[in-house]
């Protein structure tokens, strides 16, 4: 029975290894600045997970980045359109020299001008409908950074459980060459007594050749990974990844289809921002419709000047004056009307943006939401043939000791053992992913949705995961 079961033992040994995180890091140990401690991190020392590199992504990510200054941006054209509305107020000065030359006499002298004045709109639609488009786009801008974050993270969640997943890849083949190994010698070893044929040596040496192969292309996936992630962290990703815990049950949403879609439809970031950018075009019209309407402002002014007509010296006076200016648009040429007919065909596009949107968002959160509930049923069903596939090499290698079954049948069943390994912590890590997308898409990922997912990773039980590993 130890002599059968060498393979599977191998196998565990080598997975424990792997999966063991690094001890937790106190509070009091500072984050992981940018920079040259950055390129300090040794795989060996550090754990990373999936909270950490979020946090980074956020500071670092292009993308993110763009998206928040845009809305930067938004907000103080906002601000900009706001201080049309505000009183506008000038001074001005003025120093002249001057030289007057008539038949009686030639005659120099200089004068001086100060002026304030203040103008303030009582009645102007063009430019309140003006702050009222720009109050929209900020606020669509706003959402689009909102979308822009949430979409960042799915990608980062995406890359991270890829780079696991490449991880799994490579231990895998590694494991199975080794058990593979292990059976070429036991063969090898009955070959030579003559208790075992050629076509099984040349099987086992063939699968450990594919194997090899397999492991070269395998290490190459583990670095491109690593490559996809720091891109979006802007440093070298060497440390270990936080790997799934074997101490919890993933399970799918409680709420019904209904409650995220409704939650979708009401709090999607990405269809705020149509909403808003629909909002912004109807003030647009009402802007450009303001072209027709008079417009009413209030005049104040205060001149002192020792200037007269025809900038001729005089006494020194002071003037106030204070006006009420009504401004009446009678014609210009057509270009208001053609104006208004552009923005209600700007307006149409805005209203049929916003419907596809709200047709995306129904559709991915139904098909994240069932493809959510079926991984579940997709996990335990990869863990029941995990099981059953254990089993099976286990018979497997015992008919193979008392010359039941041939080496082929036995790499057969070592082959399923391991596909069906694989096929478990892809369901577990297209689960989450699927999870995360779904409260994307219900306009509810944020950082706590990511620590709750982190809770998942086995993040600091190294003894725990190994004893774990060892007990199967």
């Amino acid at each position: 029975m130890t002599v059968q079961r060498t393979p599977y033992i191998m196998f565990l040994a080598l997975v424990s290894v792997s999966v063991q995180a690094a001890p937790p890091r106190s509070d009091s140990t500072p984050a992981v600045p940018s920079g040259a401690e950055k390129r300090e991190v040794r795989a060996s020392e550090y754990t990373a997970d999936l909270l950490q590199l979020y946090g980074e992504s956020r500071l670092e990510d292009p993308r993110v980045l763009a998206a928040y200054a845009r809305a930067q941006a938004g907000k103080e054209r906002q601000r900009e359109a706001l201080g049309e509305l505000l009183p506008q107020v000038s001074a001005t000065t003025v120093f002249s020299r001057n030289t007057r030359d008539d038949d009686a006499a030639r005659s120099s002298y200089d004068t001086e001008r100060y002026s304030l004045t203040l103008t303030q709109h009582l009645y102007n639609k063009p430019a309140w409908e003006n702050y009222q488009r720009f109050k929209s786009l900020a606020k669509r801008d706003q959402s689009e950074a909102e979308d822009a974050q949430a979409e960042a993270a799915i990608d980062l969640a995406q890359r991270y459980f890829v780079a696991l997943a490449s991880d799994d890849e490579l231990e895998l083949v590694l494991a199975e060459r080794r058990a593979t190994q292990k059976n070429l010698d036991r063969v090898n070893a009955l070959y030579e007594k003559q208790l075992a044929m050629i076509t099984d040596v040349l099987d086992l040496r063939a699968r450990i050749d594919a194997l090899a192969a397999d492991e070269v292309d395998a290490r190459n996936q583990v670095r491109l990974s690593r490559e996809e992630l720091s891109e979006v962290i802007g440093r070298p990703v060497q440390e270990r990844l936080s790997r799934i815990r074997d101490d919890i049950e993933l399970q799918a949403p409680q709420e019904t289809l209904e409650v995220w879609i409704d939650r979708a439809i009401a709090a999607n970031p990405g269809l705020k921002a149509r909403q808003d950018a629909l909002a912004a075009a109807d003030a647009a019209i009402r802007e450009g419709k303001g072209g027709h309407y008079p417009s009413l402002s209030l005049n104040l002014s205060a001149l002192r000047s020792d200037a007269g007509y025809d900038n001729n010296q005089t006494n020194r006076y002071d003037n106030y004056s204070a006006g009420i200016a009504l401004q009446v648009p009678i014609y210009s040429g057509g270009s208001t009307s053609a104006r208004v007919r552009a923005l209600h065909n700007d307006r149409d596009s805005a209203e049929q943006e916003l419907e596809a949107m709200r047709r995306q968002v129904f559709k991915e959160t139904t098909s994240s939401y069932l493809t959510a509930q079926a991984s579940v049923e997709r996990i335990r069903a990869s863990r029941n043939a995990l099981e059953s596939a254990k089993k099976s090499t286990e018979a497997a290698e015992k008919g193979f000791q008392f010359g039941v079954v041939n080496a082929a049948d036995v790499l057969t069943n070592v082959q399923n053992e391991y596909r069906a390994r694989r096929d478990l912590l892809q369901a577990q890590y297209d689960f989450i992913t699927n999870l995360l997308i779904l409260n994307r898409w219900a306009g509810r990922l944020s950082k706590q949705t990511i620590e709750n997912v982190n809770i998942w990773l086995a993040q600091g039980a190294p003894g725990r995961v190994a004893r774990r590993n060892a007990s199967r």
